[in-house]
């Protein structure tokens, strides 16, 4: 019986073998790679990327990766592919076709036929002398040495390598397109990712809760209006001008400090220049300024022209953190 120990002992040498076989890969690149990337990135068409097996499915994850970073891909299964899938493939598209081996029956039907096409065939393989690899104009190649598996048969050290390799194809092209965060955004809107990277300021303000007070306010009418906006604080404005912010912290330490608050106004527990983010700042950037600044609510300003707040609890309710 095979103890924990033993187990843990088994996971680790499984990680450092699949680490040590993708190491390796980089002494793998050839000119061929880097053509590969020029050709995709200056295609007039799609990237079809297909396989069987296994490497059918390391092939949709590199499609969806692709996808997602500006470079229009397609999956094709090479066992559907002659059975009506190969229509989807367009003069101008280029084609990856992921093969350990190389030699399997399906690609030994597929790869002939795509030729006949005239498309550009990219054949990512651990097989230098396939068939898949002989009738490709370019390759790259994924060569592992064994498989992690014990038995040296289960898909494992080649599939990670030819999910490494589909990576740096689209780290490559990213780099090419000169792909910001703000491409990523467009095809990323859903979620907390695409909240992160689009959501402003202003898409989260309500302009019904809007709490100010002028600096002669006496403390009863600060202590309403923080409590009616329901905000836990409230800003400080005269002639328009923000000149200060006021939170129930602000309140609680006051009540602490004196017995009667006659007399005191909001000008005199009012904390001066408060921090203060702009509309169409990304909200990410304002929960930024409040975790480096310890507070739970920004001042929302243009041209210090008053335009709400923005509280934390409003941000983790977004679900962006």
């Amino acid at each position: 019986m095979i103890n924990n120990e033993k187990i843990l002992s088994i996971a680790r040498e499984t990680i450092l073998t699949e680490s040590k076989a993708i190491s390796q890969m980089a002494d793998l690149l050839t000119d061929d790679f880097a053509k590969c990337v020029q050709l995709i990135h200056h295609s007039k068409g799609r990237l079809i990327v297909t396989g069987i097996g296994k490497s059918a499915i390391i092939a949709q994850k590199i499609v969806a990766t692709l996808n997602s970073t500006g470079t229009p891909s397609l999956f094709l299964h090479a066992s559907e592919a002659v059975h009506g899938d190969l229509g989807m493939v367009q003069p101008d598209d280029v084609v990856i076709c992921i093969s350990k081996s190389g030699n399997s029956p399906e690609i030994k039907i597929l790869v002939p036929i795509l030729n006949t096409f005239g498309n550009t065939l990219i054949a990512m393989t651990g097989n230098l002398t396939s068939f898949l690899a002989k009738n490709a104009q370019f390759i790259l190649d994924t060569t592992v040495e064994k498989e992690a598996c014990p038995n040296n048969l289960a898909p494992t050290n080649s599939t990670t390598a030819q999910l490494v390799m589909g990576d740096c194809l689209a780290v490559c092209l990213m780099e090419l397109k000169a792909f910001k965060s703000e491409d990523f955004a467009k095809y990323h809107p859903g979620g907390a990712l695409g909240k992160k990277l689009l959501l402003r300021v202003k898409d989260m303000l309500d302009e019904t809760k809007k709490p100010s007070v002028s600096p002669e306010n006496n403390i009863q009418s600060v202590i309403f209006e923080i409590s009616e906006k329901r905000l836990g604080v409230t800003a400080v404005v005269e002639n328009n001008q923000i000149i200060g912010i006021i939170t129930d912290g602000d309140i609680r330490r006051m009540l602490s400090k004196t017995e009667t608050i006659s007399g005191i106004t909001a000008k005199d527990i009012m904390t001066k220049n408060p921090k203060m983010v702009k509309p169409n700042s990304m909200v990410v950037e304002a929960l930024n300024i409040m975790e480096d600044f310890s507070i739970t609510q920004l001042i929302v300003s243009e041209n210090n022209d008053y335009k709400g707040v923005i509280h934390l609890h409003d941000i983790l309710k977004e679900g962006i953190v």
